[in-house]
């Protein structure tokens, strides 16, 4: 407010030192610069033509029809049996123990789902995943929920072919903190019967720390 007051009476004062002539000037300037000047329509975005509906169908069809990358992950159905090591906290030895996953295509081979057994600190551990290929974002979907929560985690990310690894990032709840952090996960596939998963989170401080790693071997 003092800063309002100081630029007015200063421009008072210069308006009073100012001759006829100047005055006649600037409103000579001032009627010009008020005047009314013709609209110019605004530019509104470009909207995104719609396909007609043959496309639209082919679009919906093709959304709905298992491709390669279904195709291979069906040839991970099955049962496998896990190494799961844990680390709580940094610099903490880490807790190690087993687990059993068995998956499953399901819903015309779009999906896989999977069920987790095992033991974690102690208590028996239930989990249960899904799996899906976005065909239209080229991209993974992951969704995990367990008995040692009450939230879903959901991640998402692309294929690496070149290292046959699936680049997973998202967010989950912390129960300890009852906050969110950044996770991030690898899955990568070693060969037709050995898989290894590993998990990272974002700490407070900004450095990832790697929280699990669960090598698998299909069980014969």
């Amino acid at each position: 407010m003092k800063r309002i007051t100081l630029t007015v009476c200063t421009a008072a004062l210069l308006l009073f030192a100012c001759n006829d002539e100047k005055k006649t000037d600037e409103k000579k300037a001032e009627t010009t610069s008020t005047e009314v000047k013709p609209e110019v329509p605004e530019k509104k975005p470009e909207s995104m033509a719609m396909p007609d509906s043959a496309t639209m169908m082919k679009n919906w069809q093709d959304y709905m029809t298992p491709g390669d990358v279904h195709k291979m992950m069906a040839k991970w159905d099955g049962t496998w049996n896990g190494e799961v090591t844990m680390w709580m906290y940094p610099g903490v030895p880490p807790e190690k123990s087993k687990s059993i996953a068995i998956n499953k295509m399901v819903l015309n081979g779009l999906y896989q789902q999977s069920t987790h057994t095992g033991n974690m600190m102690g208590m028996p551990f239930n989990g249960m995943s899904t799996t899906a290929y976005d065909i239209h974002n080229k991209e993974f979907i992951s969704t995990w929920i367990d008995n040692m929560g009450s939230g879903i985690m959901v991640l998402k990310g692309p294929w690496d072919e070149a290292t046959k690894t699936v680049n997973l990032k998202g967010r989950m709840t912390d129960p300890g903190t009852k906050g969110d952090v950044d996770v991030r996960e690898t899955f990568k596939i070693i060969d037709d019967n050995t898989q290894e998963m590993e998990m990272f989170v974002m700490m407070p401080d900004g450095k990832e720390f790697k929280t699990m790693n669960i090598k698998y071997s299909r069980k014969k």
